[in-house]
Formats: structure tokens, C-alpha cells, sequence
């Protein structure tokens, strides 16, 4: 298993996103699913942010509704000052294209294209100019300068997902959204994954929510916020694997009560 770096305070400048008040109900009547129920969340900008919790508990559902990829049934989602949640699909799509960036467990890549190409790829589709020296400095930071002319079949699983952070981060977002971000990756290519994120809030300013189920990974966080039954019940900064483990355990340890 990959061990987490060192704690370090992220240069923070207030919140880069933020929900009040947000709930998510699936279906109507007695078979009505609460995913949310009325979430207040404040996500820092230039800090890494884990979201934790068990099957069900609504973190990834808080994630997609902060990432306008799903609609909130109330409450109010703020992005970069932004009001997300009253967003038309029109809009939604622009913001996606030019304000987010993504992150997805399966890695997204075009099997056509070269790395390079896939890492230009939103910006290609949003008709915008590539910022070559930032290219340069994100492909530099995931360490594939040697791997550009390379397509997704002739990388590794880490290499692909590194292709993925070096394209959600290519188009200076104001907040990158990771799902499982090492859910198909092996230890080692974890520790490369989440080392590099970190290193993009650290070192760039880039501001990361993540989603995870596993303590090791949350670890590379500034802070982790827990969720059980569509409410964030705990929060612990610095975190550390077992400190993230006890936190855990006294969820679960209340949930079979």
C-alpha cells in the first residue's frame, strides 16, 4: 500500500465551492431515497479535500451535485462564485468544459489518440488555446514527457490515469472533482496518482475534491470530511491512515447500534 506524505498547511484563500442547505431525494412517497439531506460544506481553495463514508452515504452523490453533474433537489451549489445549482444544461456544459476538471475511476481516454492529444483534448473541444507552458509544467508533474506520442494501449494503468489528472488540470480549472481516482490502480500506481495530486495543490494552487472508501489514499489530504445517511457527521484535518480508520470505526460502531 502506498504510505501518505507529510503534513503541510495549503496556502488557502476561502472557499472555492460551496453548498447550503442541499438535498437529493431519488423517487417519491414511501419509496423516497434520501442521498442528501440538507448538506453545509464549505471546500477551501489551494486544499485537498477527501469525502469518506460508507456504501450509501451520499458522498458521491454530494460530489456530483457540486460538479453540476447532477441536479440537487434543494439547496444551493456556489462554484468559484458561480451559482451551479440554477445553471441550464447549456451553461452546466460551458462550466464543465472551462471551470472543472474530472477525474473518473475508469480513465476516459480516447483509444485513437495519442497522450498528448487526450491532455488537449477539453481544451480542443472548448476551442481554446493550449497554454503551452502549462502543458509543459503539468506534463512535467505527472512525469510524461517520454510517454506524449504514446497512445492509451501502449501506457500502464497508472500512466493512463496520470494522462487523465494531466488533462482534468491542463485547462486551469477552478476546482478538480476525483471519483475513485485509484479504484482500478495498484499500489504503486496509487502512490503516483495521489502524490501527484497532491503536488498539484501543493506546488500549483489546484484545488481537489476527491472520493474515496480508502483511509491510505483520504491520507494524501489536507482534510477529510465523513458522510453517513446524506449528512457530513465528522471532519479531521492532517489526517493520518489510523486516525482516518478510528473515525471510521465510530461510525460504524454507531450504525449497528
Amino acid at each position: 500500500m502506498p504510505t501518505a506524505p507529510s503534513p503541510s498547511q495549503p496556502d488557502v484563500g476561502g472557499a472555492i465551492a460551496t453548498a447550503r442547505g442541499l438535498v437529493k431525494t431519488y423517487g417519491k412517497g414511501t419509496t423516497a431515497v434520501h442521498a442528501l439531506a440538507g448538506v453545509d460544506v464549505d471546500f477551501a481553495r489551494g486544499e485537498f479535500t477527501a469525502i469518506m463514508g460508507p456504501s450509501g452515504s451520499g458522498k458521491s452523490t454530494l460530489m456530483h451535485c457540486m460538479a453540476g453533474l447532477d441536479t440537487p433537489t434543494a439547496g444551493t451549489v456556489v462554484v468559484d462564485g458561480l451559482t451551479v445549482s440554477s445553471m441550464n444544461q447549456r451553461n452546466l456544459t460551458k462550466l464543465r468544459r472551462t471551470q472543472l476538471g474530472f477525474i473518473f475511476q475508469s480513465f476516459n481516454l480516447v483509444p485513437t489518440l495519442t497522450a498528448a492529444e487526450n491532455i488537449t483534448l477539453p481544451l480542443d473541444i472548448a476551442r481554446k488555446p493550449v497554454d503551452t507552458a502549462h502543458f509543459d509544467a503539468v506534463v512535467a508533474a505527472v512525469g510524461l514527457a517520454d510517454r506524449l506520442k504514446h497512445r492509451p494501449s501502449e501506457l500502464s494503468g497508472g500512466q493512463q490515469q496520470r494522462v487523465a489528472c494531466a488533462r482534468a488540470l491542463v485547462s486551469k480549472p477552478s476546482i478538480v472533482f476525483a471519483d475513485e481516482p485509484t479504484g482500478n490502480l495498484d499500489s504503486v500506481s496509487s502512490r503516483e496518482v495521489l502524490s501527484f495530486l497532491r503536488a498539484s495543490v501543493d506546488d500549483l494552487g489546484q484545488s481537489v475534491v476527491m472520493v474515496t472508501h480508502d483511509p491510505v489514499s483520504a491520507s494524501y489530504a489536507h482534510r477529510v470530511l465523513f458522510l453517513a445517511d446524506g449528512a457530513i457527521v465528522a471532519e479531521i484535518t492532517d489526517p493520518t491512515p489510523d486516525a482516518i480508520l478510528e473515525v471510521l470505526g465510530s461510525l460504524n460502531r454507531k450504525a449497528a447500534a
